[in-house]
């Protein structure tokens, strides 16, 4: 990335660098670094160390004793059986285990180190408690050990039978779901379809409508490149084709290839030239001039790149833009892992992916179930090794566990975007060969952020409202998490949503106004998308046309590489 003019805010964007979990890296020498910093600041603060040691021990004596009124926070799920409040020898090991967590996270609070050294130990702290909580082991764990009683031991050789399976077949880390149920484009991905243009990069599908009449201006869906494209199409209850179909929508996909490494070289300039491309072919085949576009998670990012370029060129081909669950300008206090990062990890990252090529989907999936070790590895040790349980059968989980790798030319792109913040500093650096600049964007945007996203969260969402020239955009927040807000259709009794018309500059502001609504974004979105794509027309009988004609079948090809 090449910057074009030097800004006042070097410095400061620089401080608050940060990357979303997929962009980042983890440096070995830096966590044996931070260890070692947290003995030398223990060697300096005597006294806090003294302290929290005595604190660990007058608590361990009430323990003792059965004094202590110390309980596990009702939505901590390990400690839910009720053994736990009821028998005298797991309740005091319960709250030994509670103790020694909170007293160690105060005595690391109280060190004297800087924001990124306590960040790190912070960090290193709750990891190793998670992993020693007396749950994660069979006689530490009470319902474990009713299941083995009860089985004739039959629940502990299934768990070994189960640990061996993980550690030969699944990288070593346990098995989040049972994928035997499902298959692509058997019960997954089963709109119809076809593929009407290709390059080495993706396939762009064309779904058939399912309306007699559809709106002229299409949408086209850019998905993450971290992931396969069937997010978006599913079963057929949570499919957001399906659902943008029955709108009357014109509904193209992309379907990003699987990168090995051979394709190091993809950067972001390579995705928005084939994304400029499928967009020649899609106003050819529907004969419209314009098109929406809606980008989720990373391919946001890539969908924001798309419509700089386009605004740059004076090419007002975009007709309206989604940004779902995306985060263009992320920093440090966005994340946990993006108060860790530095510059070194950084590096390694980016010398690791050119090294190999790409950096792995496995890679990637083991770096975001390490940030949430007690949802997304102990859960799933306890269930499948200790209780000799299958993991369910649960689509979400399957296409997520689905994962792809990303390119080595990429992923240094992102790292560069995360490091130069270039969507905040508007005509300052060049990305896909030009100065990019996202005020030049007046293409009407709608906003979609979740409120329990851990990965993107959603006042990092809200940023994007102030960084286009958009005159009309609107922002709603979804009351779920990441994949959960994404996949929000019709019909979730439990769904619902925030809504504020005004977008002021601050997201807390917004949020002090907004209002809740029950029910799912899409139907607001869908009306919101009706209400810009135009007339309708009779709807295409078939897919392609003359000059793109269809080549094969939806789901197409690229969505079955490993």
């Amino acid at each position: 990335m090449t910057r074009l003019k030097k800004g006042p805010a070097e410095e400061a964007a620089k401080a608050m660098k940060t990357m979303n979990p997929f962009l980042s890296g983890s440096d070995p020498q830096e966590r044996v670094g931070a260890v070692a910093m947290m003995l030398r600041s223990t060697m300096k603060n005597p006294a806090i160390t003294a302290k929290a040691a005595s604190r660990i021990a007058s608590d361990s004596a009430k323990i003792m004793m059965g004094r202590s009124d110390r309980a596990a926070d009702p939505r901590d799920r390990r400690f839910k059986d009720s053994t736990w409040s009821e028998n005298p020898f797991y309740k005091r090991g319960m709250q030994a285990y509670l103790s020694t967590q909170e007293h160690l996270n105060d005595w690391v609070a109280n060190l004297s180190m800087t924001e990124l050294e306590h960040a790190r130990a912070k960090f290193l702290t709750s990891m190793i408690t998670d992993a020693l909580a007396p749950t994660n082991t069979l006689l530490g764990n009470p319902a474990a050990s009713k299941k083995m009683m009860e089985s004739g031991g039959v629940s502990l050789l299934k768990g070994l039978k189960n640990a061996y399976t993980d550690i030969t077949k699944n990288g070593g880390l346990p098995s989040q779901v049972d994928k035997r149920p499902f298959q692509v484009g058997k019960n997954l991905a089963t709109s119809r379809g076809k593929i009407i243009w290709k390059n080495e990069m993706l396939e762009l599908i064309q779904y058939e409508p399912t309306t007699d009449k559809v709106h002229r201006t299409p949408i086209l869906i850019v998905p993450p490149q971290i992931n396969k494209f069937y997010a978006m199409d599913l079963s057929p209850a949570i499919s957001m084709v399906q659902f943008l179909m029955a709108q009357q929508m014109q509904t193209f996909v992309v379907s990003w290839r699987n990168p090995r490494k051979e394709h190091a070289h993809w950067g972001m300039s390579a995705y928005v030239d084939s994304l400029i491309q499928a967009s020649e072919v899609i106003r050819n085949v529907t004969r419209s001039k314009k098109v929406n576009i809606a980008g989720a998670c990373s391919g946001g990012i890539t969908a924001a790149t798309l419509a700089s370029l386009f605004a740059a060129a004076g090419d007002d081909r975009i007709n309206s833009l989604t940004f779902m669950v995306c985060v263009l300008n992320p920093q440090r206090e966005d994340s946990e892992l993006g108060q860790i990062v530095s510059d070194q990890s950084l590096e390694v990252a980016r010398k690791y992916s050119r090294r190999k090529g790409v950096l792995k989907g496995d890679d990637l999936a083991r770096m975001f179930a390490w940030m949430r070790p007690n949802d997304l590895v102990w859960n799933y040790v306890v269930n499948n090794y200790l209780m000799g349980e299958d993991p369910p059968p649960f689509d979400i989980l399957f296409w997520n566990n689905d994962s792809t790798n990303l390119p080595a030319q990429l992923h240094s792109d992102y790292l560069d975007m995360g490091l130069n913040q270039p969507f905040s500093h508007p005509g300052e650096f060049e990305v896909a060969g030009h100065a990019v600049d996202l005020s030049k964007v007046t293409a009407d945007a709608f906003v979609v952020g979740g409120l329990t996203d851990h990965i993107t969260p959603w006042k990092a969402c809200y940023r994007t409202t102030q960084l286009l020239g958009s005159q009309n955009i609107e922002f709603v927040l979804s009351s779920s998490g990441h994949i959960q807000s994404l996949l929000n259709p019709p019909g979730n009794p439990k769904a619902k949503m925030f809504r504020n018309s005004d977008i002021p500059a601050d997201a807390d502001t917004w949020a002090a106004q907004a209002k809740e609504e029950a029910g799912s974004w899409w139907p607001v979105w869908g009306q919101w998308l009706k209400d810009r794509s135009g007339t309708l027309k009779a709807a295409p009988r078939t897919c392609g046309n003359e000059t793109f004609p269809a080549l094969y079948e939806a789901p197409g090809r690229y969505v079955f590489d490993d």
